[in-house]
C-alpha cells in the first residue's frame, strides 16, 4: 500500500547555503495513522511540519502527500498552533468559517452555502465542547475554549490531514490533558490522518499510533516507536507502568539526540 505521506531523503535548511535544519529524513505514514514528531528543541520539528504542508520545500530529496509530489501548499492539510490565533473582532463563529472563506474551491461557493457551513461549524462546536458558543468573541473565551475553537477552524474544511504543532503547550496540565482526549476523540471519529510534533512524550504515547524521535540538528529519524496500547485509551492509562515504560524509552532517545 502507498504510503498518505513519504519523505525519500529530504534535506532542508534555511537560506540558499545556510547550515542543515533536517538531513536524510526518510518517513513513511499511512492514512488514517495518528503520528507524532518529539526531539529536543532545534531539532527540525517544525521544520518537518512546513515541509509536509509545501509551506517549505526541500534542498534535496521528495515528498509525497497522498501520492502527489510537494511543490505547492497542500489544501487538504488543516493546521493549528500553540497559539490559537483567533481574530478577536470575530465572533468564534466567524473564525471557523475563515478557511472556507479564503480557500478554494469553498470561497467560490460560501455565499451559497453559508447556511450548510454553519450548521458543519455548530456540529464541531458541539463535538469539542463549544455548543453555543459560536456567538461570543475570542476574549471571552478560556484559553482552552480558544484551543477548541481553533481545532474547530481547522477541520471547517475536512482535511484528509491536520498537522498539530505544540497546540498544548500554553495551557495547564489539566486542560491539556482534556484537550488529549478531544483530539482522540476527534481522530476516532473522523479518520482523518494527524501528525503531532510535540515536546511532551506523555501527550505524543497517549494520542499517537507511532512516534518519531528526532536528533539535535541536523533533524534526523533516530528513532521510530510503535505505540501498541490498546485504544480507546483513557486518561487512566498514564499511570500505568506500561506507559511509563514507553515514555522512558522515548526519554532515553532525547537525552541521547541533545549528547
Amino acid at each position: 500500500m502507498q504510503p498518505f505521506i513519504e519523505f525519500d531523503g529530504v534535506d532542508h535548511g534555511y537560506g540558499a547555503e545556510g547550515p542543515l535544519a533536517v538531513q536524510d529524513l526518510h518517513v513513511s505514514i499511512g492514512e488514517g495513522e495518528f503520528a507524532a514528531v518529539v526531539g529536543p528543541s532545534g531539532c527540525g520539528k517544525s521544520t518537518f511540519m512546513k515541509l509536509t504542508t509545501g509551506l517549505q520545500f526541500p534542498r534535496a530529496g521528495t515528498i509525497t502527500v497522498a501520492g502527489e509530489r510537494v511543490t505547492k501548499p497542500v489544501r487538504m492539510a488543516g493546521m493549528a498552533f500553540q497559539a490559537p490565533n483567533l481574530l478577536p473582532w470575530r465572533t468564534t463563529m466567524e473564525n471557523i468559517l475563515l478557511p472556507l472563506e479564503i480557500v478554494p474551491p469553498h470561497r467560490q461557493q460560501f455565499r451559497a452555502k453559508k447556511q450548510e457551513y454553519r450548521e458543519r461549524a455548530e456540529a464541531l462546536l458541539a463535538r469539542v465542547g463549544l455548543e453555543g458558543a459560536g456567538e461570543k468573541h475570542p476574549w471571552e473565551l478560556s484559553g482552552g475554549m480558544q484551543m477548541r475553537a481553533a481545532l474547530c477552524r481547522a477541520l471547517i474544511h475536512q482535511p484528509k490531514l491536520l498537522m498539530l504543532d505544540e497546540p498544548f503547550g500554553a495551557l495547564d496540565a489539566f486542560t491539556r490533558e482534556e484537550l488529549w482526549c478531544v483530539i482522540r476523540d476527534l481522530h476516532a471519529e473522523t479518520g482523518v490522518t494527524v501528525i503531532l510534533v510535540t515536546h511532551d512524550l506523555r501527550e505524543a504515547v497517549f494520542l499517537a499510533d507511532r512516534v518519531f524521535a528526532m536528533s539535535a540538528r541536523p533533524g534526523r529519524i533516530l528513532a521510530e516507536r510503535r505505540i501498541e496500547l490498546e485504544r480507546p485509551r483513557d486518561l487512566e492509562l498514564t499511570y500505568t507502568a506500561e506507559f511509563q515504560s514507553l515514555v522512558h524509552e522515548l526519554r532515553e532517545h532525547i537525552v541521547t539526540a541533545r549528547k
